[in-house]
């Protein structure tokens, strides 16, 4: 199946989860222009380590802050999403609650215990009068409540410029790392430039998204990346179970040479059912460039298809954004191959209304 002769609705909830694909610069851009008003206590500086509790969309923008500013951050970053608080939270631990529509069950089952620890608690949600929104109020809690502006699809999936750059402008105003505000104004340009390219618009022989989605139609990907762009691997890995309804998941180099190039032979469909996706970069360590190139050969011997995608931006946090538009595009063309409504989550939907 071939994508050239695209035609797409204008106006109901697929033309709003395009807008939202196109919106990610000017996401960004709402963040950087809102920076001044995310509030950060002087004593949040007096941390050891970050902890950020967050489901499904609402921790893909703290996966991809932790893989990129790893080697800045002068304190680690975990995610810990559930109903548990680790052990390890105290006085020193910045407790994040990240929850994009404010009502997540899971982040905010855990306030009240964190609050006990005496954690330093800080949150993000979108406006909408969400149970976080009316919580953060309440108590005076620090943070982003955001106007989701530029997210018309309302689909926290699609809402990543927000959590990212709102968590990175948090995290830098407690003193984590710095964010050079050139260098996000670069970002924005090159994102809104990149977007052009990808638009359904563009034939499939000058749409890298679009040359993508039909290599991945009819498979199971194994996305595979490693370092700075472990964040979009979760990211592309949710939004192609979401957004396409097709089953997707990741390994990371390293680590995936170590145990997982024994597991290609069986079962005997992997030969017709998986294709690996491989998110290259210049910027990775020189060895694991060569992991890289040797992965793909075990995996054409092995009879698996192999797909690849070199990241051109010049920094670690440009190719993170240039992977997420890229991608988030690529699962939106792949759900138009598969024939099914990138918006709707019917199964993740039930599934909340069953818990009540």
């Amino acid at each position: 199946m071939k994508l050239n002769n695209l035609i797409l609705p204008r106006k109901g909830e697929v033309g709003r989860l395009v807008e939202s694909i196109q919106f990610l610069p000017d996401q960004v851009r709402q963040v950087l222009t809102e920076a001044r008003l995310i509030k950060i206590p002087a004593s949040y500086s007096q941390i050891n380590e970050v902890v950020v509790n967050g489901m499904g969309g609402s921790n893909l923008g703290a996966g991809i802050v932790k893989a990129v500013f790893s080697d800045k951050m002068n304190a680690p970053l975990t995610i810990t999403p559930g109903y548990q608080v680790p052990a390890h939270v105290g006085r020193n631990t910045l407790y994040i609650i990240s929850s994009y529509s404010g009502s997540t069950e899971e982040p905010l089952s855990v306030y009240q215990e964190v609050k006990k620890r005496g954690a330093k608690i800080a949150a993000i949600t979108s406006a909408g009068n969400g149970k976080l929104e009316k919580l953060m109020i309440k108590d005076n809690i620090p943070g982003y409540i955001f106007k989701p502006e530029f997210n018309p699809s309302c689909q926290p999936r699609l809402g990543v410029g927000y959590m990212i750059f709102g968590l990175a402008v948090m995290l830098a105003k407690a003193g984590l790392f710095k964010i050079k505000v050139k260098e996000i104004e670069d970002l924005i340009a090159d994102l809104e430039i990149w977007d052009r390219r990808l638009r359904p618009a563009i034939a499939t022989k000058n749409n890298q998204a679009k040359k993508i989605a039909e290599a991945l139609f009819g498979r199971q990907p194994i996305l595979v990346g490693a370092e700075f762009l472990i964040g979009n691997l979760r990211v592309l890995r949710n939004q192609l179970c979401e957004n396409s309804k097709n089953f997707a998941s990741y390994l990371t180099l390293p680590e995936l040479n170590h145990y997982a190039l024994e597991s290609l032979a069986n079962p005997r469909s992997n030969k017709k059912d998986l294709i690996f996706f491989f998110l290259d970069s210049k910027l990775y360590h020189p060895r694991v460039e060569k992991r890289s190139r040797l992965t793909k050969q075990v995996a054409k011997k092995s009879g698996i298809k192999v797909f690849g995608y070199t990241l051109t931006g010049k920094t670690k946090l440009v190719q993170a954004f240039e992977m997420l538009q890229l991608g988030t595009w690529v699962s939106f063309y792949l759900a138009v191959l598969n024939k099914v409504n990138p918006a709707e989550i019917a199964w993740v939907d039930w599934f909340k209304k069953q818990l009540r």
